[in-house]
């Protein structure tokens, strides 16, 4: 059945009344046109601020054709359906979140609401799938470790992961050289420590943003840079052969505190026609990505992540968690610390 504005007036009135959460919780405004749903944004802004709300909440758009679109203040569309029932827990879930303070909190109270709801929040998808196994470990001890010093680009502004179809690996050092490392040092097998050893560390520390650091950690290959050197990979044919199906970048630029992820898969950028993805936009409690999108099982990770880790304060942390958890990317942490990750200079132009 196509979803009217009088069809989702009428269930929501029916959804908040029967629940004291929802009691006295009015549908958030509703636009049938983008130039409708620009003033609903701008009166939001506007409420929001009298109140000294940092939460602008919930606008609705419907189309023509029965699709529901929910959009929080000036960010992009969060989701987009044409299931009556999906648009009423989406709608409930942004209003409760609204109402309690914190994370395992909202899943409480949409499980009051109704046991279905409270799973569908803590599993961070829009179906009832079951339940995801909690983390049982620290964090820190994966991926995370590196999110907060690469908030200020240490140890790189860039980290750049690959991995190859199954049954293969992406060559660590032929990816390095392509990128534009000195052969010699690859060959070596020169590592960051030798780097740093030069010259009582001077050397390195005038030269580290011409320098990169590779290898292989679950199942990826990782190069880790701050820039690369004109006509690097320029050898188009030599970087497809080394089998590259999927990469992931992560990009920091901490003057400016943009912090940037770009997955592709198959020559296609999986971000929902969003571009580039910019990680300043996560909020605790708060699926970064478009809802049911391409993106929806890192949606699923952050939420398992906050919820297996409340002592996790850092959103950083927490969305690499989920990287890791969904993704696999991982990088050695005592291979950084004690200097044994592989590492070069850019070789000279």
């Amino acid at each position: 059945m196509k979803i009217t504005k009088s069809a989702l007036a009428e269930a929501w009135q029916r959804t908040a009344a029967g629940h004291a959460l929802l009691h006295g919780v009015a549908l958030p405004p509703l636009a049938l046109s983008e130039d409708e749903l620009e003033e609903c944004v701008e009166r939001a802004w506007e409420a929001a601020e009298a109140a000294g709300a940092e939460d602008v909440g919930l606008c609705l758009l419907l189309d023509p054709d029965g699709t529901v679109h929910g959009q929080h203040g000036e960010y992009r569309e969060v989701f987009a359906t044409r299931d009556l029932e999906q648009a009423i827990y989406l709608i409930a879930e942004a209003a409760v979140r609204q109402r309690v303070d914190g994370v395992a909190e909202t899943a409480d109270a949409l499980e009051r609401i109704d046991p279905a709801w409270g799973r569908r929040f803590r599993t961070g998808g829009l179906d009832n799938t079951g339940t995801v196994e909690a983390c049982g470990r620290d964090p820190l001890e994966g991926l995370a470790w590196i999110a907060g010093s690469w908030r200020q680009q240490d140890p790189y502004t860039n980290l750049a992961f690959f991995r190859a179809t199954p049954g293969r690996t992406v060559d660590d050092e032929q990816l390095a050289l392509l990128y534009g490392a000195d052969p010699a040092q690859v060959a070596a097998g020169t590592r960051l420590k030798d780097l740093q050893a030069v010259d009582n560390g001077r050397t390195y520390w005038d030269r580290q943003w011409e320098s990169c650091c590779f290898g292989q950690a679950g199942g990826w290959t990782y190069l880790l840079y701050h820039e690369t050197p004109p006509g690097a990979y320029a050898d188009k044919e030599a970087y497809a052969a080394l089998g590259i199906e999927e990469s992931v970048w992560l990009s920091a630029t901490s003057a400016k505190a943009i912090y940037t992820f770009d997955y592709m898969r198959n020559d296609h950028r999986v971000d929902d026609d969003w571009g580039i993805l910019e990680l300043i936009w996560y909020e605790r409690g708060r699926a970064p990505y478009l809802r049911g999108g391409e993106l929806d099982f890192l949606n699923r990770a952050v939420r398992r992540a906050e919820l297996d880790h409340p002592e996790t304060t850092d959103t950083f942390q927490l969305y690499f968690h989920a990287l890791e958890q969904s993704l696999g990317l991982r990088l050695p942490r005592r291979d950084f610390a004690e200097g044994e990750v592989r590492a070069a200079y850019w070789a000279a132009g």
